[in-house]
């Protein structure tokens, strides 16, 4: 969808459909009661006769209003006044979207609501509602042989800031807001993609196509020989399994200064994980294709970094796979020297995604980085924890860790931090290797990070697991593109972009 903002009053808009918005308890603001009066009265009308009420989400359409140039008025609740933020806005767009995209409506404009007063507000407020505008027009039909577009889908929205002093803010929120929603929908298409698709070269294509975007982007995707001769016995040990070969895929986004370090992002590439020798339970194992959504959101942020060209060093780090029951796969008790020098015994086949990130953050001291930052579908113990809500945070910096965790907050791409004590260290003890590649039963999130604590001394290092939140299951079953928004959130505040 295109997106544009002006500041040409609401009455004088010619769309397919003007979206009011209004609070609960029949609350209008200034602008909104201006436009009731030209209009005859029909909003008090409405929220009078109970057609609607202001609860976040709520629509009505009314057409051909009388003293608008607009063929329709959809009014949009926002729900409590009390409450409202730039992402209730999101939340109550994403509503209005779905609608529009079903009712004929090719474009639509939106009169940015008064109780956004400060700049950042509305920067915050149009970068929102373009990421769940986009969000709720997403659709995977690439595998389908029959697809079943809307007739007439909304094609356009435009943003009526109410004051010229904010235009530029929402000017900005808007232009910011695409890019995350385009990377997000690359990251979400990539990882909807089925294994036989998608496969570890398919990525690497995928890079490549990205890096033909731009002159500031280079991708290079090592083959097995050539991790075989850095000596990346752990991430080879994991391909090994499979028919497919293994990649690195290295992307080098330089838009900052020549020799400035880089900010590496380091995503988990399995592009499909049946456990190996210690297969998986056969229930919703078609979902284990999501096992590269951490990659997949490496190449959708720096997809973002490319439209937005920011001016900023990037290295995305994609160590792909697959994991598969095979006469040369790992088995249990089997033990592999990483990189790093450092022997691991493997207790569980299905813990690989450890053994591929470990030799990838280890290639990442090359690049002298300012900080890395692993993201990777590791463990269901951070699922018990944290649910689909909120991501796993977890690293060996206090600054880097509260750069994502504010990142999070600011783009609603939420983190939590855990503990990462030496006590948890001991778990990870070994009779026969230097250590073992699963802590047991007990903080198996936090252990899965100490592991990585072991290969990542040398840098700033912080950890997301997004095993939670990097999918939906059941009936809304796909890829949600996290977590994308918090990693270019945290470019963008890298880069002092944001208002």
């Amino acid at each position: 969808m295109r997106y544009a903002t002006t500041t040409t009053a609401a009455e004088r808009i010619a769309t397919d459909c003007l979206i009011v918005t209004l609070f609960e308890k029949n609350r209008l603001d200034d602008t909104s009661s201006a436009l009731d009066g030209i209009t005859g009265g029909v909003i008090q009308a409405a929220l009078r006769n109970g057609d609607i009420t202001g609860k976040s989400g709520e629509t009505l359409m009314l057409y051909q209003p009388h003293g608008l140039k607009a063929r329709r008025l959809l009014l949009l609740g926002l729900g409590e006044r009390k409450s409202f933020s730039p992402k209730a806005l999101g939340e109550a767009l994403a509503s209005a979207c779905r609608q529009l995209d079903q009712s004929g409506s090719r474009d639509a404009a939106l009169l940015m609501p008064a109780a956004l007063e400060s700049v950042t507000d509305n920067y915050r407020a149009a970068s929102e509602g373009v990421v769940r505008s986009e969000e709720a027009l997403y659709r995977f039909e690439q595998c389908k042989s029959k697809k079943n577009p809307p007739k007439r889908p909304l094609k356009k929205l435009t943003l009526l800031a109410r004051e010229r002093r904010l235009l530029n803010a929402v000017k900005k929120g808007a232009s910011h807001g695409e890019a995350v929603a385009r990377g997000m929908n690359l990251a979400r298409d990539l990882a909807n993609l089925p294994g036989n698709i998608c496969t570890p070269n398919y990525l690497a294509e995928q890079a490549r196509k990205l890096a033909r975007q731009s002159d500031k982007l280079k991708v290079t995707a090592l083959t097995e020989k050539q991790m075989e001769k850095l000596g990346m016995g752990a991430l080879l040990s994991v391909s090994r399994g499979s028919r497919q070969p293994a990649r690195l895929i290295v992307m080098e986004y330089r838009g900052g200064k020549a020799g400035g370090r880089p900010v590496v992002l380091v995503g988990k590439g399995l592009t499909f994980d049946a456990g190996g020798i210690s297969l998986k339970p056969a229930a919703n194992m078609d979902e284990m294709k999501y096992d590269m959504c951490g990659g997949a959101s490496v190449i959708g942020t720096l997809q973002a970094c490319v439209d937005l060209e920011l001016p900023i060093n990037v290295v995305g780090i994609v160590p792909a796979s697959e994991n598969l029951p095979d006469g040369e796969a790992n088995k249990p008790g089997d033990i592999v020297t990483s990189m790093a020098g450092l022997t691991i015994e493997i207790l569980n086949t299905d813990a690989e995604g450890r053994l591929i990130l470990c030799d990838a953050l280890t290639y990442a001291e090359r690049f002298k980085p300012a900080a890395v930052i692993d993201i990777a579908t590791l463990t269901g113990a951070c699922i018990v924890a944290l649910g689909h809500h909120i991501s796993g945070l977890l690293g060996n910096d206090d600054g880097l860790a509260e750069e994502l965790l504010q990142a999070g907050e600011a783009s609603n791409d939420r983190a939590w931090r855990l503990p990462m004590g030496e006590e948890y260290q001991k778990q990870l003890e070994s009779n026969f290797a230097d250590l073992a590649n699963i802590g047991g039963k007990g903080a198996g999130t936090i252990t899965a990070a100490c592991f990585f604590s072991r290969f990542t001394e040398k840098y700033k290092w912080a950890h997301l697991d997004i095993a939670g939140t990097a999918w939906k299951s059941g009936k809304e079953k796909g890829a949600t593109g996290r977590p994308v928004p918090l990693l270019t959130e945290l470019l963008l505040q890298r880069c002092k972009l944001v208002p």
